[in-house]
């Protein structure tokens, strides 16, 4: 008798909620499609498993691109999975979704993600904006008139947003995130050791030495791929540093981001944003020393929040439970 769900709709992860029972499903939002008549062969877990490593008869992709849906049909398909593993095929009432978008979510972006929800069997769907979301789920007080600065790292997108009152006063997304580090890290080693890797051994590279700082003990990791010209399997030595440097763009862009938030943001906001610090949610804040390197950069304390790739998810359930608190400022609804 589930009637309440929330959603983080993410472009590396979906995560589902249910009041009172918690987070049920946490998996990554990967779709493997047969290439002949776009049959869906397997979704999340199972279906990530297969990138890089599926014959031509099989697509395994990413439905969701940048933060937006990509595929209309296949993101319908993979919601309504998830929808149906929470509350079972026969029901006998439809359930409210609660989702999260990006704040500079387009109309026709937003629009898609309704149609997606309600025909993946909503009685009504609710969007709230990211970066609002992840405030709520990493504790942060946002009806009150001081301000808070937030900034959420996801898989396709960067949200950096000052909210005051229940509501983002100024915010900017930037389509960069976890999977372009990924790919920053692939062409970085593509480039000085002439190796071709897939994407998963990217992620696994950032995750176990990847640094926004230049890191006081050197790791070094031993990777294998392709040779760019031999096409030959090889192996090589990376090391953390190498990582830092394959790294330095898309934390640029994440930078520049912040910055151009913090000079729009009212004078009076960027006092309390300089005592209170920058919160830093999402998957991409795990990034060893990223909060080390917004605090040297923009000159105000950042700290990462507790468990900050489930914040979005925590936010999104909060708001669920509590729909009419939130109802006027911070959500639409259809």
């Amino acid at each position: 008798m589930v009637r309440k769900i929330a959603i983080d709709l993410g472009t590396t992860n979906v995560s589902v909620y249910v009041p009172k029972k918690g987070i049920l499903i946490n998996e990554p939002s990967v779709v493997a499609l047969s290439a002949a008549d776009s049959k869906i062969m397997a979704i999340g877990v199972e279906a990530k498993e297969m990138i890089g490593r599926t014959p031509e008869s099989i697509i395994a992709a990413h439905p969701l691109q940048d933060g937006v849906i990509a595929n209309y049909r296949v993101t319908r398909s993979m919601l309504k999975s998830f929808v149906d593993r929470v509350t079972g095929r026969v029901r006998f009432f439809k359930p409210e979704i609660m989702i999260s978008v990006p704040a500079g979510v387009t109309s026709t972006e937003k629009r898609a993600v309704i149609d997606a929800c309600m025909a993946a069997g909503a009685k009504e769907t609710f969007l709230i904006k990211q970066p609002i979301a992840a405030a709520l789920g990493a504790g942060v007080p946002i009806a009150t008139a001081s301000g808070n600065m937030i900034i959420d790292i996801g898989g396709g997108t960067s949200e950096v947003a000052v909210i005051a009152l229940g509501d983002i006063v100024t915010s900017k997304s930037v389509r960069v995130g976890g999977l372009k580090m990924d790919r920053a890290i692939t062409n970085y080693i593509r480039k000085k050791f002439n190796l071709v890797i897939g994407e998963q051994k990217a992620e696994e590279i950032k995750i176990k030495i990847g640094s926004a700082l230049s890191p006081k003990k050197d790791e070094k990791l031993e990777i294998s791929g392709s040779n760019a010209v031999t096409g030959l399997p090889e192996s090589t030595i990376i090391s953390a540093e190498e990582v830092t440097k394959g790294l330095k763009q898309p934390l640029l862009d994440i930078i520049n981001t912040v910055k151009e938030v913090l000079q729009n943001t009212p004078p009076e906001l960027a006092s309390d944003v300089m005592d209170k610090g920058i919160i830093l949610t999402g998957g991409g804040a795990r990034l060893r020393d990223i909060d080390t390197l917004l605090t040297k950069v923009t000159g105000v304390p950042c700290e990462v929040a507790e468990e900050p790739e489930r914040c979005t998810i925590k936010g999104c359930g909060i708001a669920l439970d509590h729909l009419d608190s939130y109802k006027k400022s911070v959500l639409w609804a259809k």
